[in-house]
Formats: structure tokens, sequence, C-alpha cells
């Protein structure tokens, strides 16, 4: 089962960075692609932020557009997400998350990791 390992979260003043990381179990080009999700509370649905297809087309939300950029390294089989400028409504846990080739829905998840952005 392929497992996706999230780092980089933490706490961040307002206007300021962090850069998430995810590590899938097997080769990046293995999926269709690959995606950062949100959820901002508990019970609140989780929201596309930003993914990242296998041509390394990008798409990022309107919310974060011009702060927050996805990216990858196929030498080190790692996806990225640069935050910058962070605002509190950023405050979230943060899933990274894959689709397959077969179905190219995203159904397999990370843990999440927490990004808290204080004022």
């Amino acid at each position: 089962q392929v497992q996706l390992v999230e780092s980089g979260g933490g706490l961040v003043q307002t206007g300021g960075s962090l850069r998430l990381s995810c590590a899938p179990s097997e080769s990046i080009s293995n999926f269709y692609g690959m995606a950062w999700y949100r959820r901002q509370a508990p019970g609140k649905h989780r929201e596309l932020v930003a993914d990242i297809f296998s041509g390394e087309e990008t798409s990022v939300a309107g919310a974060v557009k011009g702060r927050f950029t996805i990216s990858r390294d196929n030498a080190t089989n790692t996806v990225y997400l640069q935050m910058n400028n962070l605002k509190t409504e950023d405050t979230a846990v943060y899933y990274c998350s894959a689709a397959g080739r077969r179905f190219r829905h995203y159904d397999i998840w990370g843990q999440g990791t927490q990004v808290t952005v204080s004022s």
C-alpha cells in the first residue's frame, strides 16, 4: 500500500513562509497527479490547494494563487508546497494526496501536517 509522508508544518507569524514536503513510498512518476489539500477546521470539507500532474502542469486554488507554489523534485522523489505571505486563514491541517493513473482520483492520503499562522 502506498504511503505518503508529509513534513514541514509548524507555527509561523502572518507574512511568514513555510515549505511542506511529501515523500511517497513509490516513484512520483507512477501517479497521474499529486496534490495538497487542507482542512481549516474540524467538520469542514477538505479543499484542494494545489496539484501537479505527470507532465508537470500545475494548478493552484484562487485563495492562495500568487502565494503558494507546488513543485516536485524527481531526484528526491518529493513534492513540495512553498507557502509565502501566510495569512491567519491559511491555518489548517494540510494533506498530501496522490491519484493513480488508472482512475485519476485523489484517493491516497498522507496523515496530515498542521500549519498554524498567528497574527
